[in-house]
């Protein structure tokens, strides 16, 4: 089922912090993409459904720079048909000395309405991607071009990204943290959760700041802490 407006709208206001204990208690441990960072931490959440690009380790004979003479390079050609409104996601084997992307296939992703990209490597051009109002993430800026180590292969293929397994339709999320992977059939679930967790935590962190103890208030194991917390919705209207 493709992701709902709904559902995309509720994940936006959510972080990756609250789905990875909403993931966990459904079973599932390792659903953050690890060593990716945002290259402009101060742009609102990413989500989008994943559309992957798989790279394997570049063979030279296969490799030249005129390979990209070819229309049908599977680089320039992932960046084409990603759908708007997803989320390209770059298998790069975790290894940032060559980039997977830079500065005008991100910005073209952009204008074609992609909602973001992140790669386990890195991207070339990283000062102007992180100008652009494009959620980027990487491991580390690289200059190098990807044909130096990465051969891309296939599209649109289920990857592994930052030691997470990412299937195509998986719902990816990114914040000022990182990124989340979600199960597209638990998409709907998860992100009704997570925005009542984020109610709740948000209520918490007030009445700590106010001076209130954690104990009996987060869990919330008294009935008072309960009670508050309904109060404070209505107040709130949330």
């Amino acid at each position: 089922m493709p992701l709902s407006s709904s559902t995309r709208d509720k994940l936006k206001t959510v972080s990756t912090a609250t789905l990875c204990s909403a993931l966990f208690k459904r079973g599932l441990r390792n659903q953050f993409i690890q060593n990716v960072h945002p290259l402009n931490p101060s742009l609102p959440n990413m989500v989008g459904e994943a559309f992957t690009l798989r790279y394997i380790p570049a063979r030279e004979d296969l490799n030249p720079m005129t390979v990209f003479q070819d229309p049908k390079h599977p680089q320039r050609v992932a960046i084409e048909q990603c759908p708007a409104g997803a989320v390209m996601v770059f298998d790069s084997r975790k290894d940032a000395r060559a980039a997977s992307a830079g500065s005008i296939l991100i910005s073209r992703l952009m204008v074609r309405g992609v909602a973001g990209a992140v790669t386990d490597g890195g991207f070339r051009d990283s000062p102007e991607i992180a100008a652009l109002a494009f959620p980027t993430y990487h491991q580390r800026p690289s200059a190098p071009t990807n044909l130096t180590l990465h051969q891309a292969l296939d599209i649109n293929v289920p990857i592994g990204c930052g030691d997470v397994a990412v299937f195509p339709g998986d719902v990816i999320v990114g914040d000022k943290e990182g990124v989340f992977v979600i199960p597209a059939h638990l998409a709907d679930d998860v992100a009704d959760e997570a925005v009542e967790m984020t109610a709740f935590e948000d209520f918490v962190t007030e009445e700590v700041l106010k001076g209130r103890p954690t104990i009996g208030l987060y869990p919330p194991t008294q009935q008072q802490s309960k009670d508050d917390f309904l109060v404070w919705r209505q107040a709130r209207g949330r």
